[in-house]
């Protein structure tokens, strides 16, 4: 291979280790009133991977994730892009770390009442001084990168779910971020469709060496896309590591997740009546 910026190499051999962090996660604590939702988090994430965070639901992997983005403020702890403290940032400070992350919602969140090419240009709109023509180039690009070329003047309803979600990235693509955070990408997609989209995700992190973090809790989605993961469990880690890593853990949670193995029906009756009598 020739010199010049390599992109990684996929989950089998990635080279994302060798380019250093560019997220630092250190000692988070989030609570909400005296309930602590995650509770000393320690974990980075390096330039150019594709950052999984895994777990059940409750588990705390929103919460991670809008503190990530800069939307939530932790009760304690730090986190690091690229060096810099968000947490210790001003409002006006982290708005202008968040232009340089992108963001795709579970459920597109397109504006319906305006086009296609309307929505990915946006954020150029918003945050910008681009000239309109500019734009247009710049939007027909990003949505040519997703499959989506010829449908600038289409309204999201008149789009797939899976055209919506290539939409959506799309748009979190148009300021061109050096980060691109996924919450549950394949959520009500078709297995087909899901695959596809786990392709283009993989596909925008060789391209231009993005950095993606990916909330889910689909495990073929997972084996296809991670280069590493971080498990959640009752606002813990409870494994960090390669996926190989995870799948050989003794952790009886995480053996159980990977197993995609039930809880007994005499744990889950034992839970119910306990939720009923506040015991």
């Amino acid at each position: 291979m020739g010199k010049g910026r390599k992109g990684p190499t996929g989950p089998k051999g990635s080279m994302s280790e060798n380019n250093g962090p560019i997220i630092e996660v250190r000692d988070l604590v989030v609570k909400y009133g005296e309930r602590t939702v995650l509770d000393n988090i320690n974990f980075t994430v390096n330039r150019g991977e594709t950052f999984v965070i895994l777990g059940g639901s409750g588990c705390g992997k929103s919460t991670l994730l809008r503190n990530l983005v800069g939307l939530m403020r932790p009760h304690s702890g730090r986190i690091l892009v690229n060096g810099q403290d968000t947490t210790a940032m001003s409002d006006a400070e982290r708005v202008e770390v968040r232009k340089k992350l992108g963001m795709c919602f579970q459920g597109s969140a397109l504006f319906n009442s305006m086009s296609v090419a309307d929505n990915v240009a946006l954020p150029l709109r918003e945050h910008t001084k681009l000239e309109e023509s500019t734009i247009d180039i710049m939007t027909k690009i990003k949505l040519e990168l997703v499959g989506l070329g010829g449908f600038e003047n289409y309204l999201p309803s008149e789009l797939s779910g899976g055209m919506k979600k290539r939409a959506g990235l799309a748009r979190a693509m148009a300021m061109d971020p050096e980060v691109i955070f996924y919450d549950e990408p394949s959520a009500g997609l078709d297995p087909i469709v899901a695959a596809g989209l786990d392709a283009l995700i993989r596909k925008m992190q060789s391209t231009f060496n993005l950095t993606s973090i990916v909330v889910t809790h689909e495990m073929a989605s997972v084996r296809l896309i991670a280069d590493r993961v971080l498990m959640l469990l009752a606002g813990k880690v409870v494994g960090y590591g390669k996926l190989d890593e995870l799948q050989r853990s003794a952790h009886p949670f995480v053996k159980q997740f990977f197993d995609r193995r039930p809880d007994s029906e005499s744990d889950n009756r034992d839970d119910y009546i306990r939720s009923l009598t506040g015991q």
